[in-house]
């Protein structure tokens, strides 16, 4: 197992995944990780899959981190064995995909985005190979159980994590194939053990499929949004429970979880006593303590987080991994316009025509965070209760198929009504006049709407500005009104993929089917049932006890794959299926192939590459060219501090803004921006929370768009369990000058008590 941080920008860049302009990141919710494992046989073959905190894979990142891998271990990784999936968080920031349409927002290529994630990509897989040690791996899987089927004193532990955002298309697909399932979205999770013969439990794998747009539109904080914070609470959970067992041996300063309920695992110092309650003695202690004033620091590595683990010392990677998520939404209370709060229209998500007034309400409605730890929450506890329950080991060999397709004139076979065969193709990639109404988790603008299979004269227009789709491309995407021909914009690079990675791995009886986009539930189904029947079909090795999952937005992108009926509706996510109304019958037929080569353990040729466009990447988005204060006033100062001799409960919130200098300066990679400090019994202050914990937010401004001065603002909400005393907020940065190298800083808000 291995993790690193792969925190981005934390301000000026553009968040990725609902392309809104004003969407620019302003600090840290939490951060975000990539986490790998591998699982080798001895002296055989071996497989990485890493889940990135990430909007999704990028080809153009897949492709830099197997040269750096390839530059450090030979032909030991490669295309072929290494899968990089994101987990779809629309709270990270963007400009590291290659393809025109996915950096526009983001004023193009964002170089700094990009290098830290492969690096954290790289990082990540280096501690897993290191890490490599004999043991066992368990599976297990079990459904998420819904509101309708729980007795009234239940439904606060269990309740739903995702509901179809577009049921209009999901009931088009056929009633005998929707007969076959309860539900009009997957609501089963399957969790992947590891175990190390000697430290036990060292990790946990699942698949679960729902969006990660529980952090709304508007929200601007770096947020690995409800499967980062599933993540967040597995590890933190893990490590109370003293996981790997190594760790249950650590030394007296070692900093471990004290979590004292199901709902939500916290972390305090165990090195600090906790008092029975305040007393004004140490009220008068916590005033005696002032704001530190701004000072320089020689470097960066005293921001260490403090979740950061001994180098040799295991730690527990636990990755909540993406799936068949296209039309599922974790907004689970419904769809309401926001100006007569009645539920939107059904098969148009509007509010008297208008697409913009309709938004899906997350459980913790109007609080976006609170539906993001509730969303997340329940995905913790049911990975937990598979975690822990776990019991059929994986058994037989690792394998893996893997090869690139040109999706934009595909040749595929699907049946006729008639019960024969025709061949068909799919389309140079295009994008339908739906896919700028955006969905019910993030409307989009202006008079779009979902379900248009017809295009408006004035927007068709515009189109015509940049290019005029030709009438084969105009058939081949029928019933989708093309609203932008990307796959045939190649200015000044090419707008959107056409050679595609598709890949299956195999580990005993759990098969991974990665594949570059956004399947739909009922997509998804079909998938996974096609590979399913080849795999157990005549004299395979696999029995019927075969785990088949599917792996979203992995290796590269290339947006949503729905149904062929489900396209005929055009929603978003018809609108959005690039390829045309056979995009699923390519992919069905190709993983087919994949299945059958692995079976009959023949390999499966490639005839593409796609390309490399890293020297072709355009940047709009301007550096930092200096910060400032005012005078007299040092970076670190405190603008805003604590009140004096002030006391605060716990569930209150405590905040201190500093005079500050652009996050941009340094990412402070495996560091920390702000830090919760407490006093021990010997008068020294210990962290206890950091810019990765939940109850602590970072949050960064600037006085006007183009000044050189900032502010930072630590806003800390007392958990629960946090023990009572004496407590100040310390903020981390680094201060570009006009001339000369970064300079790094901290400074401190007057003490308070915490009763």
């Amino acid at each position: 197992m291995g993790s690193f941080d792969i925190t981005g920008p934390a301000a000026d860049v553009n968040m990725m995944g609902y392309a809104n302009t004003e969407q620019i990141a302003s600090g840290i919710h939490f951060r975000l990780k990539s986490r790998a494992f591998i699982v080798a046989e001895p002296n055989g073959k071996r497989v990485v899959f890493v889940n990135l905190d990430a909007c999704m894979a990028s080809q153009i990142v897949t492709i830099k981190v197997l040269e750096r891998l390839k530059a450090r271990y030979g032909d030991l990784y490669n295309e072929n064995n290494v899968a990089i999936s994101g987990i779809h968080t629309h709270a990270g920031p963007g400009g590291y995909l290659q393809y025109v349409v996915y950096i526009v927002t983001s004023l193009g290529f964002v170089r700094q985005s990009f290098d830290v994630i492969v690096d954290g990509i790289e990082q990540s897989i280096v501690e897993a190979h290191n890490n490599l040690r004999p043991g066992k791996i368990f599976v297990n899987k079990e459904s998420f159980i819904t509101i309708d089927d729980l007795k009234p004193d239940f439904r606060c532990d269990l309740l739903d994590a995702g509901v179809n955002r577009s049921p209009s298309a999901y009931l088009n697909n056929p009633a005998e194939e929707r007969s076959k399932y309860e539900y009009n979205v997957d609501k089963e999770m399957t969790l992947i053990k590891f175990v190390d013969d000697e430290l036990g439990p060292v990790g946990s794998f699942n698949w679960f499929a729902t969006h990660g747009t529980s952090m709304s539109r508007t929200n601007s904080l770096i947020s690995g949004d409800n499967k980062g914070a599933a993540a967040r609470f597995m590890e933190d959970w893990a490590e109370q429970m003293g996981l790997p067992k190594q760790s249950a041996h650590a030394n007296s300063d070692d900093l471990r979880s004290l979590h004292k309920t199901s709902v939500l695992p916290r972390r305090v110092s165990t090195i600090i006593p906790e008092p029975n309650e305040i007393t004004d003695d140490l009220i008068q202690l916590a005033s005696s303590y002032e704001a530190s004033g701004g000072r320089r620091l020689a470097g960066s590595s005293i921001t260490r987080r403090i979740r950061s683990t001994q180098q040799n010392k295991p730690k527990f990677v636990s990755a909540f991994c993406q799936s068949n998520c296209g039309d599922v939404s974790p907004n689970v209370l419904g769809t309401f316009c926001i100006d007569t709060n009645l539920p939107c229209d059904f098969n148009h998500s509007t509010c008297n025509g208008k697409n913009e007034l309709c938004y899906g309400r997350g459980p913790g409605y109007p609080d976006e965070f609170e539906s993001t730890r509730v969303i997340g929450n329940r995905q913790f506890l049911k990975a937990r209760d598979l975690f822990d329950s776990a019991s059929e080991e994986i058994q037989g060999k690792i394998d893996y198929r893997h090869t690139y397709l040109d999706f934009s004139k595909l040749e595929v076979k699907v049946s006729t009504s008639a019960g024969g065969q025709q061949t068909v193709k799919t389309c140079p990639a295009a994008m339908g006049f739906a896919f700028a109404a955006g969905t019910t988790d993030g409307p989009g603008a202006f008079d779009f709407r979902q379900g248009d299979v017809k295009g408006n004269p004035f927007w068709k227009l515009v189109r015509n500005l940049l290019k005029t789709p030709g009438k084969d491309q105009v058939e081949c995407h029928s019933p989708k009104p093309i609203l932008l021909d990307t796959g045939e914009m190649k200015e000044p690079y090419d707008w959107a993929p056409a050679i595609l990675p598709v890949q299956m791995i195999r580990i005993g009886q759990l098969v991974i089917l990665c594949v570059p986009g956004e399947f739909t539930t009922m997509a998804g189904r079909r998938l996974r049932d096609a590979v399913k029947t080849v795999l157990t079909s005549g004299n395979s090795e696999f029995d019927k006890n075969i785990h088949v999952v599917l792996a979203g937005l992995t290796n590269s992108y290339s947006q949503y794959i729905t149904t062929f009926e489900e396209y005929q509706i055009q929603r978003y996510e018809g609108a959005s299926t690039l390829y045309g109304p056979h995009t699923l019958s390519a992919y069905i037929q190709e993983f087919q192939k994949l299945a059958m080569a692995m079976i009959a353990n023949k390999e499966v040729p490639t005839n593409f590459q796609p390309p490399d466009m890293l020297d072709k990447q355009i940047g709009l988005l301007p550096g930092v060219v200096f910060d400032s204060t005012p005078l007299g006033v040092k970076f670190g100062d405190v603008s805003s501090d604590v009140p004096g001799n002030s006391t605060f409960n716990k569930g209150s919130t405590v905040n201190a803004t500093f005079y500050s200098a652009c996050p941009r300066n340094d990412l402070l990679t495996d560091g920390t921006f702000a830090l919760v400090e407490k006093l021990d019994g010997n008068n020294n202050w210990v962290p206890v929370y950091d810019d990765d914990d939940w109850s602590l937010r970072f949050k960064w401004s600037r006085p006007a768009r183009l000044s050189s001065r900032s502010f930072a603002t630590l806003e800390w909400t007392v958990p629960e369990d946090a023990a009572a005393g004496v407590y100040r907020l310390r903020h981390f940065g680094a201060s570009k000058p006009m001339f000369g190298s970064v300079r790094h800083f901290t400074g401190t808000s007057r003490a308070f008590a915490v009763r």
